[in-house]
């Protein structure tokens, strides 16, 4: 499986409309395990208000993290392939670190 980058900016109009994004998100990627793995999001503040996110995924390619964006009902700015990772520290725990 290849990584990408997903970007969903102004996806969400509120937290509670994230989280249920999320809830399907996971349930049709729970279907698609053998081609599909929900790794991280990065939830957004975006500047009007509302929610957006930049999403890891691992991928059988870039046309089924379309197929699950569509089954799964998101928004969906743009998909990215990850070519290296380079990590100069790890992720901090929690939107509080």
């Amino acid at each position: 499986m290849k990584t990408y980058v997903i970007l969903r900016r102004n996806g969400w109009a509120n937290p509670d409309d994230a989280q249920a994004a999320g809830a399907r998100s996971a349930a049709e990627g729970d279907k698609m395990s053998d081609d599909l793995r929900w790794i991280r999001s990065y939830v957004l503040a975006e500047a009007d208000g509302s929610i957006g996110t930049i999403c890891i995924y691992q991928a059988t390619s870039e046309e089924t993290i379309r197929d699950h964006t569509a089954r799964a009902d998101l928004h969906l700015d743009d998909v990215v392939e990850v070519t290296d990772v380079v990590i100069v520290r790890p992720d901090p725990v929690g939107a509080a670190s």
